[in-house]
């Protein structure tokens, strides 16, 4: 039998939003994820291979290239593919693209923790960053919270952020905003997704009541929030595994006590299992960070294949 070959222009269109949330959701009531990381390369051209088993769902394997000054070149920063085995025989089961699976996996994910964190009635959501990941925020977003009522995007660059908002047809009004400090004091959810190696987000412009959701840090020497920050909410995680001892976003504050292990209220699996309380107030601010991992590419990639 031949093993399909699942692409990003082959499927992305029969893929949505709540399905894909549903496939974590159910992704993470199943046992506990095995999961082995490898990184390889310099800081600036990084080859990582991540690799899950789910008792129940199967294997699998993504191994991708992360190279940030691909874009001026014309060339993506993402490049790769993801191998699924089926749990019974270890057959392979699909090859999908790997910016298929990323954009879907990224946005859920975090899509995921703000259905779990954020307040349902939230109004006004602020991007911060203006890459491939912040266009599928865009996406993600306006399906899992209709209520919102303004998508703010902020960039370094201020044309960047202007031509993403003419770019990208939204049923919710999208704005282009210069004045971070600002446009984060005015949000009720903040989605950073950025290269930063230092913080771009300072907890002294976070209101009461809002949820912060970093995706961009997925390295030691990366973080997007300062520390006021992070020790200033209620912190969650999508996976302790893959974020505790490996993403600057906690392994800095952690090792300048500014938080502790036990300042990680939790990830999905206890958020999910209700092992974990998550928002018990209106004013209080949560911090979920969306740290990746191949157990979380395995159940999107199961159900991108479904789709097929």
């Amino acid at each position: 039998m031949t093993t399909p070959i699942l692409t990003y222009d082959a499927m992305i269109d029969r893929l949505d939003w709540h399905g894909a949330v549903a496939a974590l959701r159910a992704g993470h009531r199943l046992a506990r994820a095995e999961i082995g990381d490898t990184f390889l390369g310099p800081a600036e051209g990084t080859l990582l291979s991540r690799s899950a088993y789910i008792d129940g769902l199967g294997y699998g394997v993504k191994s991708f290239t992360v190279f940030g000054a691909n874009p001026k070149a014309g060339l993506p920063t993402v490049q790769g593919a993801m191998l699924v085995f089926e749990p019974e025989h270890g057959a392979l089961q699909a090859i999908v693209e790997s910016p298929l699976v990323t954009d879907i996996k990224t946005a859920a994910d975090s899509g995921l923790g703000a259905q779990l964190l954020a307040r349902p009635d939230s109004k006004r959501l602020l991007i911060v960053g203006g890459g491939t990941v912040a266009r599928s925020l865009v996406s993600s977003y306006g399906a899992l919270f209709p209520g919102l009522e303004e998508i703010a995007v902020w960039t370094r660059r201020p044309d960047q952020a202007r031509a993403l908002v003419e770019q990208i047809a939204s049923p919710i009004p999208l704005v282009a905003v210069e004045d971070l400090a600002e446009a984060a004091g005015r949000a009720d959810i903040v989605s950073c997704a950025t290269m930063a190696r230092e913080p771009v987000l300072r907890g002294d412009w976070i209101r009461p009541g809002t949820h912060v959701d970093l995706i961009g840090a997925f390295k030691t020497d990366m973080r997007e929030a300062d520390d006021a920050l992070i020790a200033g909410g209620r912190l969650f995680v999508d996976s302790r595994e893959t974020t505790l001892g490996h993403i600057g976003e906690l392994t800095i504050p952690l090792a300048a006590g500014v938080i502790s292990e036990a300042d990680v209220l939790g990830d999905l699996y206890d958020l999910i299992g209700r092992a974990a309380e998550g928002r018990s107030a209106d004013d209080e601010i949560t911090i979920f960070k969306n740290g990746g991992g191949a157990h979380l590419d395995l159940m999107i990639a199961n159900y991108i294949a479904a789709r097929a």
